[in-house]
C-alpha cells in the first residue's frame, strides 16, 4: 500500500495558485525529503495531506483514507512535527508527552519517550518556557513519535538543533523507517536529508519539478564535477567547448569541470591538458545542494521524466 498519493492536487487562494496538478506518489516505509524554496507549496501540500484545508481540485490519499474526508482518522494514525508547534510554557516536558499518550489513547512510557529524544530527567520535569529552542524541538519530536504512528511528517526537524541534535534526529528517524513507518520529511538543511532520505521531491512555484533518488538527479543534472590542480589558468572559453563540460570555474592554479552524465572524464582531461599542465584531480558527486539549485532556480523546467512512483506526471504548469 502507498503511505502518500495525490492526483492533480490544486489549491488556490483567490487567484494565487498555491499547489498546481500535483501528482505524487509516497511509498510505505520509505524516507522521502520534500523540498523547494519558501513559497513552493511544500506547507500547503502537507496542510491538505493532514486535512486542515481542503484542495481547489483534485485528491490527496493517506493511508488508504481521503485526506478530505476521513481527515480524522488520517492523523490518529499520523505523528506530526510542525514547524513552530506551541508548547504550554507552565507545562512540564513530562507533562506534553504523558497528554499526547492520554490523548492518543497509547501505551507508550513518557520516560522511554523521553530519553530516546535526548531530554535528560531533570530537564523532563521542568516547564518548557526555560527550554531552549533545541530541547522544545526535541519535546516536539517526542510527542510525534507517541502511538508508534505510521507515518510521521516532519516539518524542519532539525530546527534550533545543534550537531549532536541533528544527527540525533537522522538516527531516529532510520530507526522508525526500519519499524516499517513513512517518513514524510520537509527540510532546508540539505545535508540532512542527503544522508537519512530514500528519495526527494523537490516543489516550484506549486508544481513538482523532479522526484527520484539522489543518484538518478545527479545522472539527470550533470553527472559529477572535476576539480583539477593546474600549471597555469587556461582559456575557460575554450575548456567550456570541450565537449562534455557543462559548466567551468577557472582559478589561478585549480579548474572546476561540472560534467555531463555521459561524459568520458579521462577524454575531458586529456583535452584540458592541451591548454594547460594537469597536476591532480579529485572527482566528486554533484551535491544535494547543486541539485536544488538546479531545479529551483528562475530558468528550470518542470522535469517531466520522473521515476516510476511519481504518479502520472510531475505536476507540471
Amino acid at each position: 500500500m502507498t503511505a502518500i498519493t495525490t492526483n492533480r492536487l490544486t489549491k488556490r487562494y483567490g487567484g494565487v495558485t498555491a499547489v498546481n496538478d500535483l501528482d505524487l506518489t509516497v511509498e510505505e516505509g520509505e524516507v522521502f525529503g520534500f523540498l523547494g524554496p519558501n513559497g513552493a507549496g511544500k506547507s500547503t501540500t502537507i496542510n491538505v495531506l493532514l486535512g486542515f484545508t481542503s484542495p481547489t481540485a483534485g485528491r490527496a490519499t493517506v493511508l488508504g483514507r481521503d485526506a478530505v474526508t476521513e481527515s480524522k482518522s488520517v492523523r490518529s494514525r499520523i505523528g506530526l512535527l510542525p514547524e513552530g508547534y506551541h508548547l504550554y510554557e507552565n507545562l512540564t516536558g513530562r507533562h506534553h508527552i504523558v497528554s499526547a499518550i492520554e490523548t492518543k489513547r497509547a501505551s507508550d512510557d513518557p520516560d522511554r519517550i523521553l530519553e530516546r529524544v535526548g531530554l535528560a530527567s531533570d530537564a523532563a520535569h521542568r516547564p518548557v518556557g526555560g527550554y531552549s529552542k533545541g530541547m522544545a524541538q526535541r519535546l516536539t519530536l517526542g510527542i510525534a513519535l507517541v502511538g508508534n504512528p505510521e507515518l510521521l511528517i516532519l516539518d524542519e526537524p532539525s530546527s534550533g538543533l545543534d550537531p549532536t541534535g541533528i544527527k540525533h534526529v537522522r538516527e531516529i528517524v532510520r530507526e522508525e523507517a526500519d519499524r516499517g513507518t513513512t517518513v514524510f520529511f520537509s527540510s532546508h538543511h540539505l545535508e540532512q536529508v542527503e544522508k537519512v532520505c530514500d528519495r526527494i521531491g523537490i516543489m516550484r512555484d506549486g508544481s513538482l519539478a523532479t522526484v527520484g533518488d539522489i543518484d538518478t538527479l545527479r545522472e539527470k543534472t550533470g553527472g559529477n564535477v572535476i576539480t583539477v590542480t593546474v600549471e597555469s589558468p587556461p582559456d575557460a572559453a575554450r575548456v567550456r567547448d570541450i565537449a562534455g563540460v557543462s559548466d567551468v570555474t577557472v582559478t589561478e592554479t585549480t579548474v572546476r569541470l561540472a560534467c555531463t552524465p555521459e561524459a568520458e572524464q579521462i577524454q575531458i582531461l586529456n583535452r584540458l591538458d592541451r591548454f594547460t599542465t594537469v597536476q591532480e584531480f579529485e572527482t566528486e558527486d554533484t551535491s544535494l545542494e547543486s541539485l536544488f539549485e538546479t531545479f529551483t532556480s528562475d530558468d528550470a523546467t518542470v522535469d517531466h521524466d520522473t521515476d516510476d512512483r511519481s504518479g502520472v506526471d510531475a505536476g507540471g504548469e
